[in-house]
């Protein structure tokens, strides 16, 4: 099993910036897709950005040239740096990775969330 640790939300005003940041623990051989996804009250939860290792990062368009994701594959860490936060990107952000636990077998697991709220 792999636990996600999700750390970093919390009440910023437009304009600010956030750091996220989503730790795995367990038995891990390695991850390939790492992600960020969020959802606002009555909405559905949508992908934000996903970084696969080797390629580039994939944002949506709502979020490109102000947020930016990264991985640290020592650590089996994923970040998530929010710059312009604007109040439309209030939501909870939940991380994904797709775990390898052997060569032929992956499993994708989910944090439990956390609040991002964009308001003055």
């Amino acid at each position: 099993q792999v636990q996600l640790v999700e750390s970093g939300g919390g009440l910023v005003q437009p304009g600010g910036s956030l750091r996220l940041s989503c730790a795995a623990s367990g038995s891990i051989f390695s991850i390939n897709v790492m992600g960020w996804h969020r959802q606002a009250p009555g909405k559905q939860r949508e992908l934000v950005a996903q970084i696969t290792n080797g390629d580039s990062p994939n944002y949506a368009d709502s979020v490109k040239g102000r947020f930016t994701i990264s991985r640290d594959d020592a650590k089996n860490t994923m970040y998530l740096q929010m710059n312009s936060l604007k109040p439309e990107d209030t939501a909870v952000y939940y991380c994904n990775f797709r775990v390898r636990h052997t060569v032929v077998f992956a499993k994708t697991y989910w944090g439990q969330g956390t609040q991002v709220t964009v308001s003055s």
